[in-house]
């Protein structure tokens, strides 16, 4: 983690999709919410190749991103050394990206974006027929140069501003369990060395929307570490607690996104607390919990509706003043 993180405390942001299916209102809409730490919108409900994995596959020689999003791959074609026909985020599955970064033109706070890893790129690669070894290292690749592409789009659009770029990889999940197709030690690997090449010029999360081996996952390197809150952190307080000290930050999943959310913040905060209580006692130190700390909701936005969407994030950012609120009370500097 060589780049320090200075982002404010109490910050809220989101996780990727939004179901709108017009990009201009999206954007308008992560802006209006979000206004600190705005989360460029992918919108798969505007079109399927605007998901995440039709996203990261986009332009790889050998495979045909299908207009439902679904892939088919000639193996024959695939060249990891040369993995794009065309880079760039020009294509049809960046809208919400390109219509985000032209609204933030000019910004000098920072925003965040959100780009598939390599570890859940592979895992797709390998689903529809390519052999691990080539299908791991053609993501490992492909993602690597997708993010310099976005990073360098996003300096031409705010050149003034520190992107937070985030690492999307619920592949992690399985990545430790019996049968899955490469070695733990590469597959952190992976990621390792894609949050490297994003920490040359932002800073450099690392998302997982379940449960996953954290003290594991925490070996790649992420300066933000994005979980949901439940989702077996107290399972690894002593890595957590290195992590922490080390200057590491912890997006904070808060909201649940797969069930209804009734009228109330209270109960969400007390949950995020259970949590801290937990890991308070098993070493973390309780300040730095409180301003190394981001609120999100678990998980992306693109199954509900707009007004539910609405909702999870206005819950979000009344859990985000209530750390800063916390943190003022601690005696901290909350930052601008």
């Amino acid at each position: 983690m060589s780049r320090e993180i200075l982002l404010p405390i109490g910050m809220a942001t989101g996780i990727g999709s939004l179901p709108h299916d017009d990009a201009g209102t999206a954007v308008e809409f992560a802006l209006d919410r979000q206004p600190r730490l705005p989360a460029a919108p992918s919108l798969p409900r505007r079109s399927p190749v605007e998901g995440m994995i039709p996203q990261a596959a986009w332009g790889i020689a050998g495979v045909v991103v299908l207009q439902d999003g679904s892939l088919l791959v000639d193996e024959a074609a695939i060249d990891p050394d040369l993995p794009f026909t065309a880079s760039g985020i020009d294509g049809e599955p960046f809208v919400g990206l390109r219509t985000f970064l032209d609204a933030v033109a000019g910004r000098v706070a920072p925003f965040k974006i959100q780009v598939t890893g390599p570890v859940t790129l592979g895992l797709a690669l390998h689903a529809v027929g390519v052999r691990p070894d080539r299908a791991f290292s053609l993501a490992s690749r492909a993602v690597e140069a997708r993010v310099g592409d976005v990073l360098a789009a996003a300096r031409r659009a705010a050149p003034g501003a520190t992107p937070v770029v985030f690492l999307d990889e619920p592949g992690l999940t399985a990545a430790l369990e019996p049968g899955f197709p490469w070695p733990v030690d590469d597959t952190l690997d992976l990621v390792s060395s894609a949050l490297a090449a994003v920490e040359d010029h932002a800073i450099a999360g690392l998302h997982c929307c379940g449960r996953a081996d954290w003290q594991a996952v925490l070996q790649a390197g992420p300066q933000i570490l994005s979980l949901p809150v439940g989702a077996g952190a107290a399972d690894h307080m002593g890595a957590l607690a290195g992590y922490l000290e080390r200057g590491g930050w912890i997006a904070w999943g808060v909201v649940p996104t797969d069930r209804p959310l009734g009228d109330s913040v209270d109960m969400l905060w007390r949950r995020l607390m259970a949590e801290w209580d937990v890991l308070v006692d098993g070493g973390c130190d309780p300040l730095r919990l409180l301003e190394q700390a981001i609120v999100t909701p678990a998980c992306g936005l693109a199954g509900l509706d707009p007004v539910q969407a609405d909702r999870v994030l206005e819950l979000t950012d009344h859990l985000a003043q209530r750390i800063e609120s916390k943190a003022i009370d601690a005696g901290l500097n909350v930052g601008a």
